[in-house]
């Protein structure tokens, strides 16, 4: 087992501590690919029953973030109206980088329960290892993400892979501050 000194748990702690989920990115292009691969590349060593690694994860360029991002408007607007409409399209051909992550889906509901969850755990190593190089990252599973059209835009099977989340990534316009509820409030022993 590897021992990390206190500086090097210190880190850790802050990222998993300081890391936010981001809204608002800068206009400027995407982060550096290579940024993102590195943060692919520790996604894997996420933890998983059996080594199953049933994770997947889709860069998005500018083409498919279009076609998404015009679903997206469209379902939209159908509630809020036209200019709702624009707004929210704009605001998406704004996002600067996108990812998307799958997990296999698997016949044994245990299984793909486990599975599921490593991958969660796979798509937060990428969120903590982006904002230590300063990157910010925002995981959605909003209402265009759970249509077959989505699938169809990015050329996943939906029968062979389900949805972890949509992942847009890039700097940080601006950083919210946020609360957590002290540990005795969530924390609960047993005799």
């Amino acid at each position: 087992m590897t021992t990390f000194t206190d500086a090097q748990s210190d880190a850790v702690a802050g990222a998993i501590r300081n890391r936010r989920t981001i809204h608002n990115f800068e206009p400027a292009p995407a982060p550096p690919e290579e940024e993102v691969l590195a943060a692919i590349d520790l996604a894997r060593w996420a933890p998983n029953h059996h080594l199953t690694e049933p994770w997947r994860f889709y860069l998005i360029g500018p083409e498919t973030a279009r076609k998404i991002s015009r679903l997206n408007a469209d379902m939209y607007g159908q509630s809020r109206g036209e200019q709702a409409e624009a707004a929210k399209y704009a605001r998406w051909l704004g996002i600067p980088g996108w990812a998307i992550v799958t997990c296999l889906r698997s016949d044994d509901e245990i299984r793909q329960r486990e599975d599921y969850a490593a991958c969660c755990c796979a798509l937060h190593n990428v969120q903590l290892y982006l904002w230590t190089r300063g990157i910010g990252v925002k995981w959605t599973t909003g209402a265009v993400t759970r249509t077959d059209r989505f699938f169809e835009i990015a050329g996943i099977d939906p029968e062979r892979e389900m949805l972890v989340g949509l992942a847009w990534y890039g700097f940080a316009a601006e950083v919210p501050c946020v609360q957590r509820k002290p540990v005795r409030d969530i924390l609960h022993r047993r005799p």
